[in-house]
């Protein structure tokens, strides 16, 4: 907090003079009354009024000490920043098959990579980051942006059911196609003034569909300057799939086909990293790791807008004082 009118707060000085008066002059300007003999006074227990009588005066000064910080014009100050970002457009291209409700990662693995994108994104506030899904097919479910609330909320609503829905019931085709999701997710960033174009890749498979193989599209990113990660998620050997994701009446141990040497071949060609997560924890160290390897260098200008906080001061002033006049003329009232 500041002051606009600094050289009001000498006024506080006054209130050494009055402290002075009070305790050398105000006893002797107090009524008296003479008796004869105070001995039977001598021992009589002294009444709260009297002790409490050095509240008038405390009152009188706090109201005194706040008229002049009201006078002072105390301030507050909202500040921001002004950054200009020289580092990082992110683009999150997650698998979105049905294999994705496999159960090796808790609740499953769709689930999972949602929680950890999620805690990704909060943990970077100044990046434009935006999410790709694909299944056999892909599409942007949000562009790069900063707002990462609306970001947040798209991505809560992702789901395997556009690719179990199948293009007859309004949905996208099932299987990965991951030269088709790191193309989109690289049409994204092609145009991107950043220092720094950066595609996340999370899959659970092995490309299967698409018209762009994904060593192609491995080719055009590197091509642009775009570095991708790449992660394969899924237990190694085998693991449960539901009945929503094999049609199945029961819960089946099906094989796990990630074709890590692709993935691995996508990454070393982009200068990136391949990571294979098998369950939650190895998943959130992973981003954790991409997270301290993406930096973004920002150049930060403070920008500042000043508030008048007076309000509360004088809010309390006239409150001690309708007080102190309540008391003076009430509890503490002095007959003539």
């Amino acid at each position: 907090m500041e002051f606009a009118n600094k050289e009001y707060l000498l006024l506080l000085l006054l209130l050494i003079p009055y402290i002075v008066w009070y305790l050398m002059y105000r006893k002797k300007a107090e009524p008296t009354m003479r008796l004869s003999d105070t001995n039977a006074y001598r021992y009589a227990p002294r009444s709260w009024k009297v002790t409490l009588m050095p509240l008038q005066p405390l009152l009188r000064m706090a109201v005194f000490v706040l008229v002049v910080l009201v006078l002072a014009r105390p301030q507050t100050q909202n500040s921001w920043k002004n950054q200009t970002v020289e580092g990082i457009d992110i683009m999150l291209a997650m698998d979105v098959s049905t294999s994705m409700l496999a159960e090796d990662l808790k609740p499953n693995r769709i689930e999972a990579a949602k929680q950890v994108a999620a805690e990704f994104i909060v943990g970077r506030p100044n990046d434009n980051i935006g999410l790709t899904i694909f299944a056999g097919e892909a599409f942007t479910q949000c562009p790069m942006t900063t707002d990462h609330s609306s970001l947040l909320n798209l991505l809560h609503n992702t789901r395997t059911d556009i690719a179990a829905r199948g293009p007859q019931g309004g949905g996208i085709e099932d299987g990965t196609a991951i030269g088709m999701g790191l193309a989109n997710a690289m049409s994204r960033l092609k145009e991107s003034k950043a220092k720094s174009k950066v595609v996340i890749l999370l899959t659970d498979g092995s490309n299967n569909r698409g018209d762009l193989s994904p060593m192609t599209a491995a080719e055009i990113a590197k091509s642009l300057g775009i570095r991708v990660y790449t992660i394969g998620v899924g237990t190694k050997g085998t693991a449960p799939f539901p009945p929503s994701a094999t049609g199945l009446p029961g819960y089946v141990n099906l094989p796990v086909e990630i074709d890590t040497k692709t993935l691995s071949d996508i990454a070393g060609a982009t200068d990136g990293d391949f990571y294979r997560a098998t369950n939650n924890r190895e998943l959130q160290n992973i981003y954790k790791e991409i997270d301290k390897l993406e930096k973004s260098k920002l150049n930060v200008k403070q920008f500042s807008r000043r508030y008048e906080a007076y309000q509360p001061f004088a809010l309390a002033a006239l409150l001690l004082l309708l007080l102190e006049i309540l008391l003076r003329i009430t509890v503490f009232r002095k007959l003539p």
